[in-house]
């Protein structure tokens, strides 16, 4: 299966950010250790879980492009979603947890601070590295949001590229984690009291836990099976509505599998004049536009119907 435009920026955005953290973890672990900082040994720990989290979504990227099979007839694109997971889950616990700890530790311990400057000079930096790979995922989120004329809030919450989510979000919040331990260190520099740092390093943890969370619910909805977005219904909707012959669509049911891949099923009442050849036309006609307008959509089933089911509400989106 050939990658999209948007699957192999995908990609790179997950290659930046994983470069990016790698490099940016080592430095910090010098820091942390010279500085004696516990908040910046949790944004190394912050670091190294979002590499591992990139590592893990390269793989997810890798295993949910490989083509169908006859034992996986819609492909492998769910796939990416358990390895997305998993990601969210290494990140709950690399680096929340151990963030948290760390910064119980600190404030238990009356951990002393040495050499501030070499923290302060890697924090800076860091924070101009984390924002090049937050403008990437930024801007691929912005164009997927002119793509459906949707805010970028809305692609945000609802995109199934969950890669691009999970690196946005991680950045965002490697971006917080930042000012929290540069303020944490600051503060424990100006008063004297270590309980600065060790309290930034526990809320760098808890924002860690707070993006796991909210990664983990993400992709669990993906796994368990979601309709594509509002915006994508009626484009299908209209598309099918607008081929000749069809008079109704009593139902339409789309399902999201994979970040690039969707599903299209729908009853459609054709005309009453319409012969078997004028509705095999009608279906490929119907096949061609739906895949024109978003070549997302892999499979396309139309099931001819005279009848409108019972109670059955209006198929088009709200």
């Amino acid at each position: 299966m050939a990658r999209s435009p948007e699957g192999a920026q995908s990609v790179g955005t997950v290659v930046i950010a994983g470069v990016a953290n790698l490099t940016i973890a080592a430095a910090k672990v010098v820091a942390g250790l010279l500085s004696g900082s516990a908040a910046v040994l949790s944004e190394a720990a912050h670091s190294f879980a979002d590499t591992t989290t990139e590592i893990l979504l390269f793989v997810a990227l890798r295993r949910g492009s490989r083509p169908a099979t006859e034992e996986r007839p819609f492909g492998h694109g769910r796939e990416s979603y358990v390895w997305a997971f998993l990601a969210a889950v290494f990140t709950f616990v690399g680096g929340g947890i151990f963030s948290v700890t760390q910064g119980v530790h600190a404030i238990q311990t009356d951990q002393r601070q040495d050499d501030n400057l070499i923290a302060y000079v890697v924090l800076l930096i860091s924070f101009v590295a984390e924002s090049v790979s937050l403008t990437r995922a930024t801007r691929q989120i912005r164009q997927r949001a002119r793509r459906f004329s949707v805010s970028p809030q809305q692609v945000v919450h609802r995109t199934p590229d969950t890669t691009v989510k999970a690196v946005f979000f991680e950045d965002s919040a490697a971006l917080i984690g930042l000012v929290l331990a540069a303020a944490g260190v600051g503060l424990s520099q100006l008063t004297g009291d270590p309980f600065w740092d060790g309290l930034a390093s526990i809320m760098i943890g808890v924002l860690l836990l707070l993006v796991a969370v909210t990664l983990a619910r993400s992709n669990l909805s993906l796994l368990i099976g979601r309709s594509a977005g509002p915006t994508t219904r009626d484009e299908i909707y209209q598309e099918l509505a607008a081929v000749p012959t069809v008079e109704r669509i009593d139902t339409l049911l789309t399902l999201q599998l994979g970040p690039d891949e969707i599903l299209v099923a729908a009853k459609i009442d054709f005309a009453d004049d319409a012969t078997g050849a004028t509705i095999e036309a009608a279906a490929d006609e119907a096949e061609r536009r739906l895949i024109a307008r978003n070549p997302a959509v892999r499979f396309v089933f139309l099931d001819p119907t005279g009848t409108r089911p019972p109670d059955r509400t209006d198929p088009r989106p709200d």
